[in-house]
């Protein structure tokens, strides 16, 4: 390869000279074969473009604008109102009233989450307005037969924020069993007696806060529990007017010992004539007059009217006779709770004790009858129901009691003990069953009015009507049988089914009409009636029940 020679310096181009790059002769590079395996795909043919669009004109640009300053927000959650945070902790302590069912004390503090946990009652440092009208009702609760210590409120300083609370909370607790008091919730009256058997209509917590928040006095929202009826009215002016004239004389003690009984001797015999009003006698024996006031005493007492100077007779005559009449009173207003406040504008009442039905048209009497109750050991149930429809030539099914008391032991002794009589013996299978077709002798009589209940009793005619006549009519198996059925059925049937129309089916076949509308029917057990002129008549305690209710409700007071 020959000689690379220098460049000589660069000189200005004199014309017709080329200047040019220079070439130099550089032999070509080989390079290796190249590896297919290599080579690289294929690039994809790009994609078509859409065409541009046309330029616009350029716009002046637009000045920027700062944003305002915004003010600082301040989220401020309301503070807690006065006393939510006490009655938070200390609701479930206060609701703690005796006597106040778990459900309802529930009740009582759902009320307070539903409001926020505020108080109901105290306003400031107090309670309010219509919160000192609640306190004085519960203040008067002797005026209605209910007893104050039962809904005493504790005592609070107005700087005690946890007494404000409980004390809030408690009077709400306190308005409840109020309520339910005045409603018939102090005794069961099922647990007296199985023929006792009343609906009750006991208001819930829910209900009764409802109400006395909502309205501007609820003192008399409170009050309005209480019955409604003139016969509870009358007893409540009579309750009044013997706490007016107590009897202040000094009782005779008679001290205790043993049963005193028809010729006994005893030095107590002097202290109980004493006190009965009897004369005195030479010699402490227990003769006849003395028996006989001991027996009268006992019946007005509502005690087993049996002569003999018992514990319980003693006790009764240590009692002044005015509390004794109070204590009495207000047994009698207890039952008028277990009625339903609303008795129908058109209905039926038998007084069991009275041995009398009355039909009622907007509070006046329109009917009235005398009936036959059960006797003592068949005694007609308490309750009330509706009657719906009535029976002409009614069939009369022998009931169990009688059966087996009366019947299997005749059908056992004679086999034609039953048919002898006129009734029909149905056997099914090992049981059977007696029916009295309809007819004169019928022991339903020729009509029956119905209103299906638990006890399976009913009002009826009957064939025995020379019993009416007799003072008191304590006869029948529990059913109460009518004098003059059809005069109370044309009052009950309405105008259609007049006596002489109903008198017309006599001797047909069985025959059921129903009534236009159910009638409400209440059977009761009034021994203390009162009149709106204050007049008081007092019945015989039939089945003693007046002494069951007057023994409960002073056993409850002891507790």
């Amino acid at each position: 390869m020959p000689a690379l020679e220098a460049p000589a310096p660069a000189q200005a181009s004199a014309p017709g000279v080329d200047d040019g790059p220079i070439l130099l002769d550089i032999p070509e590079v080989e390079l290796p074969p190249a590896d297919p395996a290599l080579v690289p795909a294929a690039r994809p043919e790009p994609a078509p473009q859409p065409a541009p669009e046309p330029l616009r004109a350029a716009q002046p640009s637009e000045p920027a604008i700062a944003p305002p300053d915004l003010p600082k927000v301040i989220v401020e959650l309301p503070a807690p109102g006065p006393l939510v945070a006490e009655i938070t902790e200390r609701a479930a302590g206060a609701v703690a009233v005796p006597r106040l069912s778990e459900r309802e004390r529930g009740e009582v503090l759902a009320a307070y989450q539903a409001n926020g946990n505020k108080p109901f009652w105290i306003d400031g440092k107090g309670w309010s307005e219509t919160a000192k009208l609640l306190v004085a009702r519960l203040e008067r609760s002797s005026e209605d037969g209910l007893r104050p210590t039962d809904y005493a409120l504790p005592v609070f300083e107005a700087s005690d924020k946890a007494g404000l609370a409980d004390a809030d909370v408690r009077l709400s607790a306190l308005a409840v069993l109020y309520a339910r008091d005045a409603r018939g919730g102090r005794i069961d009256p099922r647990k007296l007696s199985k023929l006792i058997t009343p609906t009750l209509y006991l208001p819930s917590a829910t209900e009764v806060l409802s109400e006395l928040t909502a309205v501007k006095d609820p003192g008399a929202a409170l009050a309005a529990y209480n019955p409604p009826h003139e016969g509870y009215r009358n007893l409540k002016a009579k309750l009044a007017e013997l706490r007016q004239h107590q009897d202040d004389t000094p009782m005779v003690r008679i001290p205790a010992g043993p049963e005193l009984k028809l010729g006994m001797r005893d030095d107590r015999v002097h202290l109980v004539r004493a006190r009965l009003g009897l004369g005195p006698s030479q010699e402490p024996v227990f003769d006849r007059s003395t028996q006989t006031a001991v027996a009268e005493f006992q019946k007005q007492a509502g005690l087993r009217a049996n002569g003999i100077l018992s514990p319980q007779t003693i006790a009764a005559l240590g009692t002044p006779v005015t509390t004794r009449m109070e204590q009495d009173v207000i047994a009698q207003m207890e039952r008028w709770r277990w009625l339903p406040p609303d008795l129908g504008a058109r209905h039926i009442i038998v007084n069991v004790p009275e041995y009398q039905v009355r039909v009622f048209e907007n509070g006046k009497v329109i009917h009235q009858a005398r009936v036959i109750v059960g006797k003592p050991d068949s005694a007609t149930p308490i309750f009330s129901h509706k009657m719906d429809h009535v029976i002409v030539n009614p069939s009369w099914f022998v009931p169990p009691s009688i059966l087996k008391k009366e019947f299997l032991p005749g059908l056992a002794a004679d086999p034609e003990y039953a048919a002898k009589r006129g009734y029909v013996v149905t056997r099914h299978g090992s049981s059977i069953s007696v029916r009295q077709p309809p007819g004169e002798r019928n022991a339903l009589g020729w009509i029956k009015f119905m209103f299906p209940n638990e006890h399976a009793v009913y009002l009826h005619d009957t064939p025995n009507r020379r019993l009416f006549a007799a003072e008191k009519r304590a006869f029948s198996h529990g059913c109460v049988r009518v004098d003059n059925p059809f005069l109370l059925a044309d009052h009950v049937l309405g105008p259609e089914w007049p006596t002489e129309r109903l008198k017309r089916l006599i001797g047909s076949g069985e025959r059921m009409i129903k009534l236009p509308q159910p009638l409400p029917i209440h059977l009761v057990y009034n021994t203390i009636v009162v009149d709106s002129a204050g007049h008081m008549t007092t019945f015989d305690d039939l089945y003693g029940f007046q002494r069951l209710v007057r023994q409960a409700l002073e056993q409850q007071q002891r507790g």
